[in-house]
């Protein structure tokens, strides 16, 4: 995990279909207003969600690449509340040069989730 994950808490709860999903218990350091999470604690799990999906498709490929941002866009659906929140991203599409990732955040029902992210991130062979 990067020291800003690590920093918030999250870590790798488990894995589903090859997608780790990510976990971070509710804290001080998440808080926003009081009793909810911060918009930018959410959207940081997303995007480390979105950045371990790729880096294990990367790594199904036998692909090392350094990862660069190029846009985010966040959708804040409801609060999320004093609970563990899971995160996981989706590969849609990862080409030699450019990758778009799907996020999403759920706490206790995954039907409903609290945040939706969309990332459009930029490869570049590491090294």
């Amino acid at each position: 995990m990067p020291p800003y994950g690590a920093a918030l808490g999250i870590v790798t709860d488990h894995d589903e279909d090859g997608n780790p999903v990510l976990s971070v218990p509710f804290s001080e350091r998440m808080m926003g207003r009081p009793g909810f999470l911060h918009g930018g604690a959410m959207s940081g799990l997303m995007e480390m969600a979105a950045f371990a999906a790729l880096r294990a498709e990367l790594d199904r490929r036998g692909e090392q690449m350094r990862l660069k941002p190029v846009n985010i866009q966040v959708e804040f659906m409801r609060g999320g509340t004093e609970q563990t929140t899971y995160a996981m991203g989706k590969v849609t599409r990862a080409g030699r040069r450019v990758a778009l990732v799907n996020a999403e955040a759920w706490q206790d029902d995954r039907s409903k989730p609290i945040a939706l992210a969309q990332m459009k991130i930029l490869l570049s062979p590491a090294g």
